[in-house]
């Protein structure tokens, strides 16, 4: 098998290489996931949070019904709910651009697994931390702000660097709605040259440069706030 590497230097019909292209394709692959990743880690926190809230069973029950209804529902599914759907029933998201739909997509769907792993993080603490605060006179939100939620991230990194390197990897299905990412240069690239090795071999690299580097920073982060020594109920290490 011959490999041409050359292709990637000629022209695509628009006065760009078909480098240039694949380039700009791994920038919205980036974007996506990227605000994707904002987008859920604020809904799972939140909700993962609220799962956990004593009395107040309804916020809990509110919780749930968030974390059952986007984590059993495909994700492609949600994808076009969200661009074909939506749009029909409130009028208002006609005039939304289908990038920010598939960020609502890929980030609702997404922060129903975060929430879970907030959860059990929080859960997994001492109930200790959370008489401490108390003690101290913190109310219910200083609590968690100051005393609980810190803690559980600390624990719950590992999880959550599997969990962004998936959303990564997720953001492929972006291509469904004509969003100009990885995946859709690969299947156009590859339709135009009938070169589809090197070009999914080109965006297989990239994909895996790209969860390399999310794997990177979670390790260095993780490493950096680490808690020396602390063990959490049931004589699980929460630190390394």
């Amino acid at each position: 098998m011959n490999l041409d590497w050359q292709i990637f230097l000629t022209d695509d019909g628009s006065g760009r290489t078909y480098l240039d292209w694949m380039f700009e394709a791994w920038r919205w692959t980036l974007a996506v996931a990227g605000t994707s990743w904002v987008v859920a880690m604020a809904m799972g926190a939140l909700m993962g949070t609220l799962r956990t809230l004593p009395n107040s069973p309804w916020l809990v029950r509110l919780a749930n019904v968030w974390v059952e209804l986007f984590r059993n529902i495909p994700l492609l599914v949600q994808i076009f709910l969200w661009y074909f759907v939506v749009p029909k029933i409130f009028p208002a998201f006609q005039q939304v651009p289908g990038f920010v739909l598939v960020v609502f997509a890929l980030g609702f769907f997404t922060s129903a697994r975060i929430a879970e792993q907030v959860r059990a993080g929080i859960q997994a603490l001492p109930k200790g931390q959370r008489y401490a605060g108390m003690a101290m006179g913190f109310t219910t939100a200083q609590t968690y702000r100051y005393v609980i939620l810190p803690m559980a991230f600390r624990i719950i990194l590992p999880p959550l660097t599997s969990e962004s390197m998936n959303l990564l990897k997720n953001s492929s299905v972006a291509f469904a709605v004509s969003i100009a990412e990885l995946t859709m240069f690969a299947m156009q690239a590859q339709e135009e040259t009938s070169r589809g090795v090197e070009v999914y071999l080109a965006v297989t690299a990239l994909y895996a440069l790209s969860a390399f580097a999310v794997n990177r920073v979670f390790t260095l982060i993780e490493k950096k706030v680490q808690i020396p020594g602390f063990v959490v109920a049931g004589g699980t290490g929460g630190g390394h």
